[in-house]
């Protein structure tokens, strides 16, 4: 009875640790539907740019993307981007009252800034390649600064982040071997690997 009373002891203690110092609050399901939405983009996106190219290893080489390609392709992200920060904020602020926890604190804080900071200075790097129109590595760079945004956050939250950081990293970099795919590897990375995590994340966390 001592033994146990101890592990149970031990175990709150735990967990009251990683509750103030870390972010409990991510649900699983968001990062599913997250993914679900980055694939529906992709296969938008993708009717856009190969409409009169099929794709291939060259094929960024050749393609033309017109200035109404550009607003369609600007509102397909602007639209995953908007319905995924919506599904996560939505969903983890039912996790955390039903956890009687708070969704703002200073742990969330801590990892927003974390996460924003490599993210906009991704961005802020795309934005300059779209505007000299050198459109083949958006997608490989998309994927690297989301990589370390999750990778530099990671510390605040739970540990299966951290393994998505990296894949994503490492799908990013292999998309620059493959510039022509480029669109592939987006998907693989923010559609299938979101997918995969927020299953993940679900069963261990959220079901509890």
């Amino acid at each position: 009875m001592d033994s146990n009373k101890y592990l149970n002891d031990i175990s709150e203690i735990k967990y009251l640790m990683n509750k103030s110092s870390r972010f409990l609050s991510l649900s699983g399901l968001s990062g599913v539907l997250a993914g679900i939405y980055a694939l529906i983009g992709a296969y938008l996106a993708y009717n856009i740019i190969y409409a009169s190219e099929s794709p291939s290893k060259e094929a960024y080489k050749s393609i033309v993307l017109y200035e109404t390609d550009m607003f369609k392709l600007f509102g397909i992200a602007i639209v995953v981007l908007i319905l995924s920060i919506l599904t996560g904020i939505l969903f983890s602020y039912n996790k955390a009252k039903k956890s009687d926890e708070k969704l703002w604190d200073k742990t969330s804080k801590r990892l927003l800034i974390n996460f924003l900071i490599p993210l906009a200075t991704g961005g802020f790097f795309i934005i300059f390649l779209i505007e000299k129109e050198i459109y083949a590595f958006v997608a490989p760079l998309t994927l690297i600064f989301y990589g370390l945004a999750i990778v530099n956050a990671s510390h605040y939250t739970l540990g299966y982040t951290r393994f998505l950081g990296v894949t994503m990293l490492i799908i990013g970099l292999l998309s620059i071997l493959f510039l022509g795919y480029g669109l592939h590897f987006w998907a693989l990375g923010f559609g299938v690997c979101h997918i995969i995590y927020g299953t993940l994340m679900h069963f261990k966390y959220d079901r509890k």
